[in-house]
């Protein structure tokens, strides 16, 4: 129960809702119980039993009030009697009928604002999961696969559902039902209502037994549905290259395998949760039998009780057993929840590990320039930075090269509170970024990457990313620095059109200039350029080039470069190995050193 107490937390805005629906369960509870008693007089008037009442009784206090009741109605029954017998049928089955009609109406306004409750909680349930997913740091997501993540905001929160939600309904209905039900049946027999009551505790533990496994079935069963997804994942993603390497069949074969465990694990755990009916079933059908034995032989051959008042009994029997039954199904139900709900739990309580500043100081305007001082940065035991210095000045062009793996792009993820450094600092105008609002940092910096990352969405929403109030002059003045105003209009709607999926309407270069006409709206202060050039042709180098020249124009920039003439122009170029500055100095200065830097220029010029 303790999954299912944290996922009712999110009910707490629909008190309302609550209120309401239990206002009515009580209403529904209560006439479900009556309209079965009701049915005595209709009997007794059908087989010719009802107490002959000739004076009408007279209200003595609450401790008389069951005897005034019942005396009331069989006074009034007796006299319809006497003048005319189907007269007095037909007012037992109006009575009847009125009591059901009531009794279904509070049911439908009780679930009516339940419905508000439930789809309440999912909604806010699914926004509170979506702004973790895009709080968490970029590591969480380098560890986790996307699929497993996407299941737990689609299938985790469905599961949540129609198994924790969906037990809201029977909650206080239910209960209420049985109680105000014991109490009729105490009303009536006190023997008979103990022999009922036997049942409900000994039916709990016999279900309770069996669903036992269910949680662990269901883990399985989720875990599985999150493997399967992540293969969805990354093969539309790298559809390309499935294709190109004839790989269909070895992708096909990994996803089948996956369904083939997610069919063995879910049809164990639905099998284990089909028991809960049968079961109940069977254990209402042996209280039945001995309601049958034990209140027949009262009827008789004692005959303490009528016939009549016998078959009413029954009748509220069955109707304390219904909502039993349902009850054992919820335990089968949440026990099948727990796995989906400490999935999503999971998530949601997972501590960012990038923490935003307690006092956060504000830069309002960058003035003097970026140190790394003494950085020490690991990953997943690797590590990928030691005892790191370097300074960048207001409106340099500062370059890193060196080979793969020797910690540029983590110098970039560093500077963006992507990761954060185990030792060392980071300071821009001396002041640590640690200390710098997340917001803040973000307004300083801009980055445009090697794959140019874009929306579905229109080339407008795609440039305001960064700029949400941006105008339309602003946004064709960005795109003509970016050199990509031309292909831009000639698009079918121009600035509205959709790009499509990560931008698969455009060429290369043109998503690459699009993301750099992106990085000029936004008008950072400080510009990271991660390998902007290296995937496009020469035509398209061209002309993403030109525009981030004038992208970098009176601005500070970071550039990691592979293809080393796109830097010679560089105030500063910083050469690494294996996390650590091997050579600096400007392109003419390095040449002249004839040493690793010059060594990865003339390996470019073969």
């Amino acid at each position: 129960m303790t999954y299912f107490q944290k996922i009712f937390r999110y009910a707490r805005p629909f008190k309302l809702y609550i209120g309401l629906n239990i206002f009515f369960n009580i209403f529904y509870a209560l006439f479900s119980a009556i309209s079965f008693v009701a049915m005595i007089p209709m009997l007794n008037v059908l087989f010719g039993q009802t107490p002959k009442v000739d004076e009408q009784p007279t209200y003595n206090g609450l401790s008389s009030l069951k005897s005034y009741v019942t005396d009331s109605m069989n006074y009034n029954v007796s006299q319809a009697v006497e003048d005319n017998p189907l007269h007095a049928l037909m007012l037992s089955i109006g009575l009847i009928l009125v009591l059901f009609f009531l009794k279904n109406l509070f049911n439908y306004l009780a679930l009516f604002f339940i419905t508000f409750l439930r789809n309440g909680i999912l909604q806010h349930l699914r926004n509170d999961i979506f702004r973790k997913i895009i709080e968490l740091p970029v590591a969480f997501y380098s560890e986790k696969k996307k699929g497993d993540t996407i299941a737990r905001i689609t299938a985790d929160v469905l599961e949540i559902q129609h198994s924790f939600l969906s037990i809201l309904e029977v909650l206080i209905r239910e209960p209420l039902t049985i109680v105000f039900t014991l109490a009729m049946m105490f009303s009536i027999n006190t023997k008979l209502s103990f022999f009922v009551l036997l049942f409900i505790p000994l039916s709990g533990l016999i279900i309770s037994r069996i669903g036992k496994s269910l949680k662990q079935n269901s883990d399985k069963v989720q875990q599985e549905q999150g493997n399967f997804l992540s293969i969805v994942e990354e093969t539309l993603g790298g559809l390309p290259i499935v294709k190109a390497f004839f790989a269909e069949e070895r992708f096909y074969n990994k996803f089948a395998a996956s369904t083939q465990r997610f069919f063995k694990f879910n049809t164990a755990l639905i099998n284990r949760k089909n028991l809960a009916s049968p079961m109940s079933e069977f254990l209402g059908i042996g209280v039945i039998g001995g309601l049958l034995w034990y209140g027949g032989k009262m009827v008789l051959i004692d005959q303490t009780l009528s016939g009549t008042t016998f078959l009413s009994f029954m009748l509220l029997a069955y109707n304390i057993l219904t909502p039993a039954k349902a009850i054992s199904k919820a335990s089968y139900t949440i026990k099948k929840g727990d796995a989906a709900a400490e999935r999503v739990l999971e998530l949601l309580e997972t501590e960012n590990s990038i923490k935003e500043a307690t006092s956060p100081q504000k830069i309002e305007t960058f003035k003097k320039g970026i140190s790394f001082e003494n950085i020490q940065f690991s990953y997943d035991d690797a590590e990928l930075l030691k005892d790191f210095n370097l300074s960048i000045k207001k409106g340099e062009m500062v370059a890193l090269v060196g080979e793969s793996g020797s910690g540029k792009t983590t110098l970039a993820n560093l500077l963006n509170r992507f990761y954060d450094v185990d030792q060392g600092q980071i300071n821009i105008d001396g002041v640590d970024i640690k200390n710098i609002s997340k917001e803040n940092l973000r307004q300083l910096v801009g980055i445009v990457t090697q794959e140019a990352i874009l929306f579905n969405d229109t080339v407008a929403n795609n440039l305001c990313l960064g700029k949400p109030d941006a105008t339309e002059e602003e946004m064709i003045q960005a795109a003509k620095i970016a050199n990509a105003h031309d292909f831009i209009t000639s698009l079918p709607k121009g600035y509205q059109t959709n790009i499509g999926d990560r931008g698969g309407k455009l060429s290369g270069g043109q998503k690459q200039r699009l993301s750099i006409a992106r990085a000029i709206l936004k008008n950072p202060a400080i510009l990271v350029l991660d390998e902007a050039t290296s995937a496009l042709d020469s035509a398209s180098e061209k002309l993403v080039q030109e525009a981030l020249e004038k992208l970098m124009q009176d601005r500070t920039s970071l550039v990691i470069a592979h293809r080393l003439s796109t830097i010679q122009k560089a105030n500063k170029i910083i050469v690494m190995d294996k996390g650590k500055i091997i050579e600096q100095g400007s392109h003419k200065s390095l040449m002249d050193q004839n040493g690793a830097y010059t060594s990865l220029v003339n390996l470019q010029r073969l």
